[in-house]
């Protein structure tokens, strides 16, 4: 129907999450009525990201370089880590301004019936980090999913056998359950980590 480049543009547009193919021509007919000077820095914001931006080799949070700037804070407690989903998990509880200490990112969460299994996820470096005992919480911050409950009671096993000396607690209630932890208001994040409890 539109020439291929415009018939690209909408498919890619498409493909984001949330976007349907209505949403996708009008994004695409916003950015070709923009000029060359506003929809190049998108385009180029875009590739840098993807170039710049990986993985934090201690907690797999997104990083610019080998480290995140939550592990390089000197001022954030190292003996009590959350765990969360997805680093877009990690923005709603800093904005609480209720937890200190440090975060590991699983990178999804156990669903044997789309293919996720633990060895997906990172929890062999979680109970590395939990093993050498200088962790004395884990904060289990996933979903309140079937998913994510699913691999909170995982994590709880695993860390049980591998670190017994290290608490294991989880979320309070306050989120509702079969939400996304990303769409949780910081007063109701900010009240489940008052009164997370042991799992």
């Amino acid at each position: 129907m539109f020439a291929p480049p415009i018939d690209r543009l909408i498919t890619e547009f498409a493909r984001l999450p949330g976007i349907g193919q209505r949403t996708a021509q009008r994004l695409a007919f916003y950015v070709l009525r923009l000029s060359p000077e506003q929809a190049l820095p998108l385009a180029e914001a875009i590739r840098e990201v993807k170039e710049s931006v990986g993985l934090c080799e201690i907690c797999f949070n997104l990083a610019v370089g080998p480290r995140c700037r939550i592990c390089e804070d000197e001022r954030r407690d190292a003996d009590v880590i959350c765990v969360v989903e997805e680093p877009s998990d990690v923005i709603p509880i800093e904005r609480t301004h209720e937890w200190r200490g440090r975060y590991h990112v699983l990178g999804g969460a156990l669903s044997p019936i789309d293919g996720i299994d633990p060895e997906d996820l990172h929890l062999e470096e979680l109970a590395r980090r939990v093993e050498s005992g200088a962790v004395r919480e884990v904060v289990v911050a996933t979903n309140s999913t079937t998913t994510g409950e699913a691999t909170a009671l995982h994590i709880a096993d695993l860390l049980r056998e591998r670190a017994p000396q290290a608490a294991v607690t989880r979320l309070a209630s306050g989120l509702p359950v079969g939400a996304d932890l990303e769409y949780a208001d910081e007063i109701t994040l900010g009240k489940a980590f008052q009164g997370r409890r042991a799992l």
